[in-house]
């Protein structure tokens, strides 16, 4: 029986685990392990909105937040959109992650969740939360490229994962990477592994929030034009003038 893109994602999310070692004061936060919610709510929204066998494009970015999937298990929602814009609520946890508020204000503008969600598929190529403790033992989030040391000791994992979500069942022939030193790095393992055929580079949705948060209407205006570029689909019209 062939699986749903749904459950292919689900049991991916299932199996996840790291197990290398990493430079000292870096560590790997797995929600699904912490917690049990997360691995119910995570079912719930990819049965929602995976729950059939279409190819999907791929947004890529770089590892989840503390208070994003690092909660919830859904890259780039935290538990404000999960249950506002998704309809999935979540008890035992209350987070707003900035980058969420730019996602979704970005899917709204797309045609919302149903919609955009049917097109594509965003995860990361190391997909559980990255920490590193601070001077005075506070942990904060990390880049899994904050580090060189810490880059190469994930850096084959990152390899694998990325192969096992185009197995899921992503269009290779154009992603979209988040972030511009994310893009440098994963052009990197894109030239040695060869595993898509062109990368476009949008800033990652933190970067705009933060520091673009006036011009963030021109910025989902520019996903959007990189959405629908003509080079993509080209010659297939969408119904409210897009080109896709």
């Amino acid at each position: 029986m062939i699986q749903t893109f749904a459950e292919k994602v689900i049991a991916f999310n299932r199996q996840l685990s790291f197990t290398g070692d990493l430079p000292e004061g870096f560590n790997v936060v797995n929600p699904f392990l912490d917690n049990p919610e997360t691995m119910e709510v995570m079912q719930a929204f990819y049965q929602k909105y995976y729950n059939d066998n279409c190819e999907r494009r791929f947004l890529i970015g770089i590892n989840p937040g503390r208070h994003g999937a690092g909660v919830t298990g859904i890259p780039f929602t935290d538990t404000k959109r999960l249950e506002s814009v998704c309809g999935i609520p979540m008890c035992s946890a209350h987070t707003h992650e900035v980058s969420s508020l730019f996602v979704y204000e970005m899917i709204e503008a797309y045609g919302g969740a149903e919609r955009f969600y049917g097109d594509f598929y965003i995860n990361s190529p190391f997909p559980l939360a990255i920490i590193r403790q601070k001077t005075g033992g506070k942990w904060v989030n990390a880049n899994y490229y904050d580090d060189p040391l810490l880059f190469e000791a994930v850096k084959e994992f990152m390899i694998d994962t990325l192969k096992k979500h185009i197995l899921l069942g992503l269009d290779t022939t154009e992603v979209f990477v988040l972030g511009k030193k994310n893009a440098d790095f994963i052009n990197r393992l894109n030239s040695e592994e060869k595993l898509f055929e062109k990368l476009t580079v949008l800033e990652h949705p933190r970067y705009i929030q933060q520091y673009r948060s006036k011009e963030k209407e021109r910025y989902i205006d520019k996903y959007l034009a990189s959405f629908f570029s003509e080079s993509h689909n080209a010659g297939s019209a969408d119904p409210d003038g897009w080109s896709r």
